[in-house]
């Protein structure tokens, strides 16, 4: 057992940031060199991005001239370019933006591209960047709870520019939860407030693993901004 292990340990291949979202990953012999909290992070990273993949796939619905401005021939291809392709997190259409860059892109009442394309890609590789832009953990990776906070609240602050952002019409940016009708729509809501708990609940692990500190920011989400990762 103890040289098995210690294979393991010397067999684990070298960190390197991921150049796309984080994937299943079956048991290998490199678990071992996992603690349980490497496994507890990898899971609640993979279902944070089935909840952005969902928001993508909802987004895309409620906003159609969205995935047709990707070139992509349907919205599933749109969607899966995003979470089943491995890249940088840097897409042409974005001149490179990602994170809160992509973000702010997404209302900016000039850009003519596919806002739904900046906003989930500015969200996902913001989120990634919580997690260092690693997908897989082991025994001496270190995370800041602080950036897993962050994150959390700017996510808070992209869900409200969402609902509120207009352009200069007074027309929404992007089509999102309804509440007007006899049936209310909250499922983008939703969405969030899981993607939120998961990366609330990272960060009080991160804090407690390693004794940290975090400093809470209290501000209003309507004069929020994007905070710092």
């Amino acid at each position: 057992m103890l040289a098995a292990v210690l294979t393991a340990c010397t067999t684990v291949p070298p960190q390197r940031a991921e150049k796309g979202p984080p994937s299943s990953s079956n048991l290998q012999l490199s678990s071992l060199a996992k603690t349980d909290i490497d496994m507890v992070t990898e899971i609640h990273q993979r279902e944070t991005f089935g909840h952005l993949r969902a928001l993508m796939e909802k987004l895309y619905r409620r906003n159609p001239r969205e995935w047709r401005k990707s070139g992509q021939p349907t919205l599933e291809r749109a969607v899966s370019r995003v979470f089943e392709v491995q890249h940088d997190w840097q897409f042409p259409e974005l001149g490179g933006k990602r994170g809160i860059d992509s973000l702010n892109l997404a209302f900016q009442e000039t850009y003519q591209g596919d806002r739904v394309l900046a906003f989930v890609v500015g969200l996902s590789s913001m989120i990634m960047s919580s997690y260092n832009d690693k997908a897989e953990f082991f025994i001496l990776d270190d995370l800041e709870p602080q950036k897993l906070y962050n994150s959390a609240r700017n996510v808070e602050v992209a869900a409200w520019k969402l609902g509120t952002a207009r352009d200069s019409r007074g027309e929404l940016f992007l089509l999102s939860n309804e509440a007007g009708g006899s049936v209310r729509n909250l499922s983008f809501e939703r969405e969030f407030g899981k993607i939120i708990a998961h990366q609330d609940t990272m960060a009080r692990i991160v804090a407690e693993k390693t004794n940290r500190s975090i400093v809470h920011v209290l501000q209003g989400v309507a004069t929020a901004v994007f905070l710092p990762i």
